[in-house]
């Protein structure tokens, strides 16, 4: 065979190319144009120089052999074989050709033209949308790999720089000192029965030891610091310095799923990686004197996400660093309060709701949040934590984060009670599903600890868990979510708003994100899954069967890439309405991601209502 030559329309070559997507859910005279338009070549690894140096455009087909996708710096970006494309890409983007095939067995490839590839897309609506959706994968799959580069979104086991140094709790101190000498750590995690005990730090030899004149034949339990936070290896590197922030701590031992101690990760660690970060702002905030000073600093939060932006693949990453954010607000807020008024007279948390408590925040994000105090307060304690919500969700508006306008917030008695109150109000909502009862489903079981006694959290999960298996709640969950449509009609045209100016617009949070958020929360409330975040509630959901995991995929695509177009728009353009867009100021290819997203949502809700309709979860 010749190295290049055209493809008679015979029976084998046809066959196989009708059996490929999308060839294979399109007329047969899709697929006999291809064939009589493609060329062939059979490529090796002596000429693929040759023949894959043209300037020319083509869509790659590969008949037999396999081909490794390699990207600018000589990374492998996929592997190729029978029935898999190369090159559509560029055609849809009009973009020079960046990634190259590295032959690993020679075989046979198609080539089609730009202009056929053209020709096809106008005639054929699922050509086109086969390699539009195929593209998007490919951008978000990219997008992960360097956002993986970004610290913030580093393993922390990846930060670790040793193993585990352990020891008993019986063992003496001076063992503890050299064992850390010998290891050339500042740390040593103390075990029992492999579990993590405590830990001690070079401080603590310094301060409980050596400035307390105590004998080094001492038991290292009578020096470590008991039961101490720590963080589990797969979280993420901005959780563990979030952590450290938070309550002002320098050695976090880390675990695996078993709580096996597997090493140490210290502030030095993390702010190594950080640089000129935005989370360097947590700190600071945290060590705030007076409220002043946290408004202050609240007020460098716009600027300094706008600058980080520019340094992180996937911007909405944003959203946890906000959240993380308001977290460090909320919680020094509350000991610059309690340092004016006194210690609290009873046990109390705070939690937040909505998007903060999901990690999914935005610029335009206001408030949703409240306080959870022990059964056994007496009335006239009550006064105290009125004052701490007013306090705290007054600030916080000071500090850019905008009132609820359906007053969510701890200044709001409502949003104030003991842990029975605060089940009693979900038990009225499940067991009578009206309207408000439906946005108070969105809103409240999205929630998660902020700060201050984290039993009491525990005990508000405990009570409600019983709450969330209640069918006739789940079917009308489902109900209210097919009541938001999302904005596109028949032939796959968007369906614009228009407001009172006349501009015409989507809105990607209303009839996009939110309607993402939702389905998952369903069925993670369903599964009984004990997480706020979307995308963390999507993973968990592969365990359970209730979605395929194409489906999952689906969706974590679709809220990617909504969400990072959301942030776009914020940050590059403040002045817009919040959430909002002109589809015609997207490019070509936007515009087709963005109805290929809205169309898979939009399936996601007939599926959600089907399946909760007739009960078959």
């Amino acid at each position: 065979m010749t190295h290049s030559q055209s493809v008679s329309p015979v029976v084998d070559v046809l066959d196989f190319v009708t059996k490929q997507l999308p060839f294979s859910e399109l007329p047969p005279s899709c697929a006999h144009f291809y064939v009589n338009h493609a060329k062939v070549v059979y490529i090796t690894s002596l000429n693929q120089s040759e023949l894959l140096a043209s300037t020319d455009k083509y869509l790659y087909l590969i008949r037999s052999g396999v081909f490794d996708l390699v990207n600018t710096v000589g990374e492998v970006v996929t592997r190729l074989g029978e029935g898999d494309y190369f090159g559509y890409p560029s055609l849809l983007t009009g973009e020079e050709i960046k990634n190259h095939l590295e032959v690993q067995t020679s075989g046979l490839v198609f080539l089609l033209p730009q202009q056929d590839f053209d020709f096809l897309r106008r005639e054929y609506q699922k050509f086109e949308q086969h390699f539009v959706r195929a593209h998007k994968k490919r951008i978000l799959s990219s997008h992960y790999q360097e956002r993986g580069r970004a610290w913030p979104e580093h393993k922390v086991s990846a930060l670790m720089g040793k193993s585990a140094v352990t020891i008993e709790p019986h063992a003496r101190i001076v063992d503890a000192a050299k064992l850390m000498q010998k290891a050339g750590v500042s740390s040593v995690i103390v075990t029992e029965k492999g579990e993590l005990s405590g830990i001690i730090t070079d401080r603590d030899l310094r301060n409980r030891v050596l400035a307390a004149e105590l004998a080094p034949s001492a038991s290292v339990a009578q020096i470590m610091t008991p039961n101490p936070k720590f963080i589990f290896e797969n979280n993420r590197a901005f959780s563990a310095l979030h952590l450290m922030l938070k309550h002002n701590i320098h050695h976090l031992p880390v675990l695996n799923e078993e709580r096996v101690p597997l090493g140490m990760v210290t502030s030095t660690d993390l702010l190594r990686q950080q640089k000129h970060d935005p989370v360097q702002l947590i700190g600071q905030i945290y060590k705030a004197h007076s409220h002043q000073e946290v408004i202050r600093l609240a007020m460098e939060i716009p600027a300094l996400l706008r600058g980080f932006s520019n340094t992180v693949e996937d911007i909405s990453f944003i959203g946890t660093l906000l959240s993380g954010l308001t977290d460090a607000l909320m919680s020094r807020l509350t000991e610059l309060f309690i340092q004016q008024a006194g210690e609290p007279p009873c046990s109390f948390c705070w939690i937040c709701f909505g998007s903060q408590a999901r990690e999914e925040q935005t610029l335009h994000s206001d408030q949703d949040n409240g306080l959870v105090f022990s059964n056994a307060i007496l009335d006239h304690q009550r006064d105290y934590f009125a004052r701490l919500g007013a306090y705290v969700s007054g600030h916080l508006i000071s500090c850019g984060i905008k009132a609820c306008p359906g007053g969510i917030m701890a200044s709001n008695a409502q949003c104030r009670g003991t842990v029975d109150e605060w089940v009693l109000r979900y038990e009225q909502w499940v067991h009578t599903p009206t309207p408000q009862a439906m946005l108070n489903s969105k809103i409240f079981f999205d929630r998660r600890f902020i700060y201050g006694e984290q039993a009491l959290y525990q005990s508000l999960n405990t009570g409600l868990r019983a709450l969330q298996q209640q069918e006739l709640f789940f079917a009308a969950m489902a109900t209210d979510i097919s009541t938001n449509s999302v904005p596109i009609g028949l032939f796959m045209q968007f369906k614009l708003e228009q407001d009172k100016h006349k501009h015409r617009y989507l809105d990607l949070k209303i009839r996009g994100v939110a309607i993402v958020n939702d389905l998952v929360r369903l069925y993670a409330l369903k599964c009984g899954i004990n997480k706020a975040n979307t995308q963390m509630r999507l993973a968990a959901l592969k365990d359970f069967g209730v979605l395929s995991k194409e489906d999952i995929y689906n969706l974590q695509d679709c809220w990617r890439f909504l969400t990072q177009l959301r942030f776009k728009i914020q940050i590059e353009a403040p002045d817009l309405p919040p959430n909002c867009i002109n589809p015609e100021h997207l490019s070509s290819l936007e515009r087709h991601q963005l109805k290929e997203a809205f169309h898979l949502i939009k399936q996601a809700q007939q599926a959600c209502v089907f399946k909760f309709a007739r009960g078959s979860l």
